[in-house]
């Protein structure tokens, strides 16, 4: 019963993690959703990176107050995590395509990017609340930096090997078999329902990588980039569930390592010139 209601979003094909076959089987769809995807991503890796340079790199939430926390977070989610959850967010909205046009299509599509965004705003909340406390600890005493990023490293590598990220990721790296679930939900609101559950799942698979920015730092670009990355190649790559276990066992090394190496703390060390001043 479910294929069946599938079948107006979707056409049945293969599952792999990259949604080939997933209903974006036509090379010039397939192109034009991907240079909409950078429409959007590149502009805000763009302002993110001019944000950073001119803050620089420092500890806890940087001075900033929470309504222009979260909406840096939310263009740093934007940035990091749109390519990685392409496939289920194209199939999804070509299928609202199909059903709707003219201003319901719209309102239906902004309905579930915003169903994503609400659960990773939610999520800015916790990192708010986790780098002001870390940053007011750092501030009372500097050596403590050392050991909260021990712990952050630990609980990060932790949860990169343990069953939560395992199910979460499962659910990302296949799309289809989720998007016949979301063909089930009812309306009123099944569109921001069908955000908000991809997006719970989504935080599930990344909340382990988002734990490090603690001792890297929120506005470190390059950790930024190389987690983006990682996401990236862990949800899309045919060995991305090996990726993430390597992963795990890095931060493990990691937190060995990080109360002896204060050069792998920039987050939680006194704050560095900007960018700008180098």
């Amino acid at each position: 019963m479910r294929r069946n209601r599938i079948s107006a979003f979707v056409s049945a094909g293969p599952t792999s993690p990259t949604g080939a076959g997933g209903g974006l089987r036509s090379t010039r769809n397939l192109a034009a959703a991907w240079i909409l995807i950078a429409l959007i991503t590149v502009p805000a890796w763009v302002l993110t990176i001019g944000q950073a340079r001119d803050m620089g790199v420092e500890p806890g939430t940087m001075g900033m107050a929470l309504p222009l926390f979260l909406l840096l977070w939310v263009t740093m989610m934007a940035a990091m995590m749109l390519p990685s959850m392409a496939p289920v967010a194209l199939t999804w909205v070509r299928g609202i395509g199909r059903q709707s046009s003219g201003w319901t299509r719209t309102a239906r599509t902004v309905e579930f990017v915003g169903g994503y965004l609400l659960v990773w705003t939610a999520f800015g909340l916790l990192a708010y609340v986790a780098l002001a406390f870390t940053g007011g600890l750092v501030d009372d005493h500097p050596t403590a930096g050392r050991w909260i990023g021990a712990v952050a490293f630990l609980l990060a590598g932790l949860y990169q090997l343990g069953p939560l990220k395992n199910v979460c990721l499962r659910h990302c790296r296949d799309p289809l078999s989720h998007l016949v679930r979301y063909a089930g939900f009812r309306r009123p609101a099944r569109d921001l329902r069908v955000g908000v559950h991809h997006g719970a799942y989504c935080v599930g698979c990344c909340a382990g990588l988002m734990v490090v920015f603690v001792p890297l730092g929120m506005m470190n670009v390059a950790a930024m980039a190389g987690l983006a990355l990682v996401i990236f190649v862990e949800k899309l790559w045919s060995r991305g569930v090996l990726l993430s276990r390597v992963v795990g066992i890095v931060f493990l090394a990691l937190a060995v390592l990080a109360p002896f190496q204060d050069w792998m703390l920039p987050g939680l060390q006194a704050p560095m010139p900007p960018m700008d001043g180098m």
